[in-house]
C-alpha cells in the first residue's frame, strides 16, 4: 500500500499545516519561486516514486498565480511516478464561469453571450496535468463536476455551519436563513430545514460583474433575526445590500453573516468597515474556506 504524501502550495499553508497535523504527517518538501519574468518554477524536494500524493492548493488569493502553480506541482508529481496525484482545493478556481449567459445586452439589441464556460477550462487543465482525483468544498454549482472525467468528492462545510450558528447565537430558534440571491435558494433550505426554521430569499439584478443594481427580497419575515448565507465574496457587495435590504424590511436585528465556501484573499478595510455599518447586532464572522472562523 502506498504511502501518503502531502504537499503544500503557497495560497494557505496555514490549512496545509493543520491538515498535517490532524493526520499525524509532516508536510512534503517543496520548494515554490518566481523567475525575474514572473514564471512560476516548483521543485518537489523528495521521492514520490509509488506514493499517494495530495496536494493542498486553494482558488484564493493570487488566483491566476495559484492554479498554474498546482498544475506544475500536479505535473511534476505525476512524472516523478507517484501512483496517485489528488488536488485538493477548497476554494476551487473559475468556479462561477459555469455557463454561458444567456444574452449579452448591448444599447441596440440582444445578442447571444459569447463568454467562456471557464470552470470546465480549469477542469480540464487540472486532468491534462495529471491530477487523478479532486476534493473540493461547496462548489458554487454542484454540476462543475461533471466537467470531469476522473473522480471529484464535493465536501460541504454544512454541519460546521450549523454547529456555529447553535454554538454562537443563542436566539437561533428565532431566526430566519436569508439568501442574498437566488441561486443560493437550495443552500439556504437545507441549513434551514435542519435547523427547523424558515428561510427567505432576495433576488438580486447586476448592471455588471460584482456591482450590484437593485434587490428585491421575497418573503414575510418581519421581527425576525437575518442570518445571511452565501458562499463567494469578493467585494461583498451583495451581503452589505441583503443586510441593508434586511433592515428596511424590519428584520429584528441581522447578528451574523457566514460566508460558507470561499473568501477569496484579505478583505480590503474598506469592505470592512462596510460590512459593519451594514450588518447590525453583532458578532460578525466569516468562515473561510470552509475551515477557519475568522471574527471581523
Amino acid at each position: 500500500m502506498p504511502n501518503i504524501v502531502l504537499f503544500s502550495g503557497s495560497s494557505h499553508q496555514d490549512l496545509s499545516q493543520k491538515v498535517a497535523d490532524r493526520l499525524g504527517l509532516e508536510l512534503g518538501k517543496v520548494v515554490t519561486k518566481k523567475f525575474s519574468n514572473q514564471e512560476t518554477c516548483v521543485e518537489i524536494g523528495e521521492s514520490v516514486r509509488g506514493e499517494d500524493v495530495y496536494i493542498v492548493q486553494s482558488g484564493c488569493g493570487e488566483i491566476n498565480d495559484n492554479l498554474m502553480e498546482l498544475l506544475i506541482m500536479i505535473n511534476a508529481c505525476k512524472i516523478a511516478s507517484s501512483s496517485r496525484v489528488t488536488a485538493v482545493i477548497p476554494c476551487f478556481p473559475y468556479a462561477r464561469q459555469d455557463k454561458k449567459d444567456k444574452v449579452m445586452i448591448t444599447i441596440i439589441e440582444k445578442l447571444p453571450s459569447r463568454a467562456p464556460i471557464s470552470a470546465k477550462l480549469v477542469a480540464n487543465m487540472l486532468s491534462v496535468a495529471g491530477a487523478d482525483h479532486i476534493i473540493t468544498m461547496d462548489l458554487h454549482a454542484s454540476q462543475i463536476q461533471g466537467f470531469f472525467d476522473i473522480a471529484v468528492d464535493n465536501l460541504y462545510a454544512e454541519p460546521a455551519v450549523l454547529q456555529w450558528i447553535k454554538e454562537n447565537i443563542p436566539e437561533w430558534k428565532n431566526c430566519i436563513i436569508v439568501s442574498p440571491d437566488a441561486g443560493g435558494a437550495k443552500r439556504v433550505t437545507s441549513i434551514a430545514d435542519r435547523l427547523n426554521v424558515e428561510f427567505a430569499l432576495i433576488h438580486k439584478e447586476r448592471k455588471k460583474a460584482n456591482e450590484v443594481d437593485r434587490m428585491v427580497l421575497v418573503g414575510d419575515v418581519k421581527d425576525r433575526i437575518a442570518i445571511l448565507v452565501d458562499d463567494m465574496a469578493d467585494t461583498c457587495g451583495t451581503i452589505c445590500h441583503a443586510a441593508d435590504k434586511s433592515t428596511v424590511m424590519q428584520f429584528l436585528k441581522v447578528p451574523c453573516v457566514v460566508v460558507s465556501s470561499s473568501l477569496p484573499g484579505i478583505l480590503p478595510l474598506q469592505t470592512v468597515a462596510d460590512l459593519r455599518a451594514s450588518v447590525s447586532g453583532g458578532p460578525y464572522h466569516l468562515f473561510y474556506d470552509a475551515i477557519f472562523l475568522f471574527s471581523l
